[in-house]
């Protein structure tokens, strides 16, 4: 096993934590003012009892990430609740629950390419590219003479997510969202 800085850590990473495997939900870098020093506030869920934690580590504390097997897969759509891929060597196909992709399930576009993690011979996480390209599909209409450092809008994408944009963004627009945050990047 290898260990990573806890500010390397990244919402749908694995991590070995008090002898489980929990999947990382959310992260965040906190920084306070003063002697406080910066930390990682975590939000993560156990892959196999399904428990959430928070958990808050030093940024210069290491942290033990899963050993798993990692597969390049391809998300080919989607069936009931469930979520086909494709690995891209032996062409298998396997249906994950939506649970293993909670919160993520908005960043899948067809044809995209993943990495599927697996302990053992069971899927425990899907890690995403960084960031995808989304197509807003409504959002307030586009004001005149508005900057990049406006105010912020709510804009729904192809994929059904909401996302905060600047003003000037407009339905149609491709937008470029970071999967670990949720956040707007750039318009394309």
């Amino acid at each position: 096993m290898s260990k990573v800085l806890a500010t390397e850590i990244r919402a749908s990473d694995l991590i070995e934590f008090d002898k489980h495997i929990w999947r990382v939900v959310k992260c965040y870098h906190v920084h306070v003012g003063g002697r406080g020093g910066a930390f990682m506030q975590i939000e993560m869920k156990d892959i196999e009892a399904g428990t959430k934690l928070n958990q808050r580590f030093r940024s210069d504390e290491k942290i033990e990430r899963a050993t798993v097997d990692i597969r390049q897969m391809q998300y080919l759509y989607q069936e009931g609740s469930g979520y086909v891929f494709m690995d891209k060597e032996n062409y298998e196909q396997i249906t994950l629950p939506k649970e293993l992709l909670e919160g993520q399930t908005g960043y899948l576009l067809p044809n995209m390419d993943v990495q599927v993690n697996f302990h053992g011979e069971r899927p425990i996480g899907v890690q995403f590219p960084p960031n995808v390209w989304l197509t807003v599909m409504e959002t307030e209409p586009h004001v005149k003479d508005a900057t990049a450092t406006g105010s912020f809008k709510p804009a729904v994408t192809d994929t059904g997510i909401s996302v905060m944009v600047p003003a000037f963004v407009v339905t149609g627009d491709k937008i470029k969202v970071s999967t670990d945050s949720g956040e707007y990047m750039e318009r394309g």
